[in-house]
């Protein structure tokens, strides 16, 4: 595990650590609005997402007051993206794993910064929405190169990444036909949460397991295929049904 693996691990730790901080804070704290008003998920519950809005609280404030554009975050998430794709290609997996989560934030920042300024549109939106899945497939386009010598795991990373499209589609049409739905256990924010841990978690846990580089990666990626896929087909059963009710 080189240097740059291990100081990925210790500011993981440190950003869990915060989390007991939180617990206490939270007592009598309101949930933050952008959290209550999305639907619960099984991997990721609310409280662990109003964490994260606590954490990077300040920095958004910051960026409210300086105006910062939201068009310049959306952008900032796909050359994340697509840095971690490079880093991916390269097998540098836990810088890949955080560039992911950084481009994670970036994608929550221009929603809530737009709002917070009063200047949401509906260019945003599509904006929003349509740069994130250049993003994400710029990331799966590195994994593609380094896992291109197991067949298997190029066919699973192809999986992932078609899943995880075919979850937006699904919803994005749903909402077209006027039925919205964001059910499912694979949505974005569980994708980047699971493929960036999963990328800097990988190299201490190979190592100290002997196994081979990207095993525990694979695992993730293959997961992230049966929940994308799954949430999908969900999805679309759901949003036909109420159709036909119609």
């Amino acid at each position: 595990m080189t240097t740059v693996d291990l100081l990925a691990l210790v500011l993981v730790g440190g950003l869990l650590l915060t989390m007991p901080v939180f617990a206490v804070v939270s007592r009598n704290r309101a949930l933050d609005a952008d959290v209550a008003r999305r639907s619960r998920t099984i991997l990721l519950g609310r409280w662990v997402r109003d964490w994260l809005m606590w954490v990077i609280g300040p920095i958004e404030r910051g960026m409210v007051r300086a105006g910062v554009s939201p068009d310049l975050l959306n952008y900032l998430g796909v050359v994340f993206g697509l840095a971690a794709g490079v880093a991916f290609g390269f097998g540098r997996l836990a810088p890949a794993g955080w560039l992911i989560f950084l481009g994670g934030v970036a994608d929550v920042f221009d929603g809530r910064v737009a709002r917070a300024r009063g200047i949401s549109s509906q260019y945003g939106a599509f904006a929003d929405s349509t740069l994130d899945r250049f993003a994400e497939s710029f990331t799966f386009l590195g994994l593609v190169v380094f896992f291109a010598a197991s067949p298997l795991m190029v066919l699973a990373t192809t999986a992932a990444i078609s899943g995880s499209l075919l979850v937006s589609y699904t919803r994005a049409r749903g909402e077209a036909v006027g039925v919205s739905n964001t059910a499912g256990v694979m949505q974005r924010a569980e994708r980047l949460v699971l493929l960036g841990l999963g990328a800097i978690l990988d190299p201490w846990i190979t190592s100290s397991r002997g196994w081979a580089p990207g095993t525990l990666l694979g695992g993730i990626v293959s997961i992230i295929a049966i929940g994308a896929w799954g949430t999908a087909i969900y999805r679309t059963l759901a949003i036909g049904s109420e159709l036909k009710k119609r």
